[in-house]
């Protein structure tokens, strides 16, 4: 297993540590470095700028992406570890060579990480014992080492109590046989990250007419949250706004064929509505190319079942 320590600084940590985040953006002031050093589900460590030299929390690899500002901002809010838009684009521009006013179109590197974790300062971990002073924005280790092995016991222990972070429990609990076989249990993702991982597996183009302006696309939930439908891209459909909103009322489902379906309801109760039934009995316009995302047929009959008007 990987595990990756990535460089922030104390008012990001401070900021977070007391919102009692379920998800948090570890966001890079340049949108054109791509983040490649883990897979979905393993542990990002962070480690607080010189002369912090300590290991003061975590959380779990969900996806990196490259957003505008004002959409992580939509996504994440105060998860961003910044206050309002403003405070996040100022935080951004501190760290970039080009010292210009940020606008929103501003792109950054977006970390997604779930189930964020945060040390009290007694609990803060000293880096390892190869961490060298020019590390500039983090650095890789593998649980096959034996500083990577050291790390990954470090964190399980601190994070017992809290229940967050397990080891595979189809052997023995013994540490001279646990570390080097680590598992971790799949992490529920929260709501700014349904957002960006539909967008993205949408190609951030509708699904249903395949509008591409991002500022008008919603990730829609097929099965509400509120009806406990969860987070997952195949419980999802990146919408065009207004489209979005008929969906969510019942007046356009997409049935187990992909297929759109537009109600009468929508004429008889608004006397309108031609320009959505062009889309009446057309297949989606956009499916996500990675069968896993591509919208369950049980998620759809519950919609169909449940929400759709006929």
């Amino acid at each position: 297993m990987k595990i990756y320590v990535g460089i922030t600084d104390y008012d990001w940590y401070s900021l977070l540590k007391n919102e009692n985040c379920d998800e948090v953006n570890f966001w890079k002031p340049s949108g054109n470095i791509n983040f490649i050093a883990l897979k979905p589900n393993e542990l990002f460590l962070f480690k607080l700028h010189s002369p912090h030299n300590y290991i003061v929390g975590g959380g779990f690899f969900v996806k990196y992406s490259i957003l505008p500002t004002y959409l992580a901002w939509d996504a994440f809010g105060i998860k961003n570890g910044a206050r309002n838009l403003q405070e996040l684009n100022e935080s951004v521009i501190k760290y970039r060579d080009k010292k210009s006013i940020v606008d929103n179109s501003f792109n950054i590197g977006c970390i997604i990480l779930t189930e964020p974790f945060f040390f009290d300062e007694k609990d803060w971990i000293p880096v390892p014992v190869d961490w060298k002073s020019n590390i500039q924005t983090g650095k890789t280790y593998s649980t096959n080492t034996f500083v990577g092995k050291r790390l990954f016991q470090q964190i399980d222990e601190k994070l017992k109590n809290q229940m967050l972070f397990y080891a595979d429990k189809s052997y023995e609990q013994d540490s001279s046989e646990r570390y080097g076989k680590e598992q971790i249990v799949k992490p529920r993702l929260g709501q700014g990250a349904f957002r960006v991982i539909v967008t993205d597996a949408y190609n951030r183009r509708c699904s249903v007419t395949g509008e591409k302006t991002l500022p008008v696309l919603d990730a829609a939930h097929i099965k509400p949250f509120s009806s406990n439908g969860p987070n997952t891209t195949n419980n999802g459909l990146l919408l065009r706004t207004d489209i979005h909103k008929l969906f969510d009322k019942g007046y356009i489902t997409v049935n187990d064929e992909y297929i759109v379906e537009v109600s009468k309801r929508l004429n008889e109760d608004y006397g309108n509505g031609k320009i959505y039934y062009d889309f009446h009995g057309k297949k989606l316009f956009n499916i996500p190319e990675n069968k896993n995302d591509i919208p369950a047929k049980g998620f759809l009959d519950w919609h169909n079942n449940n929400v759709y008007l006929g």
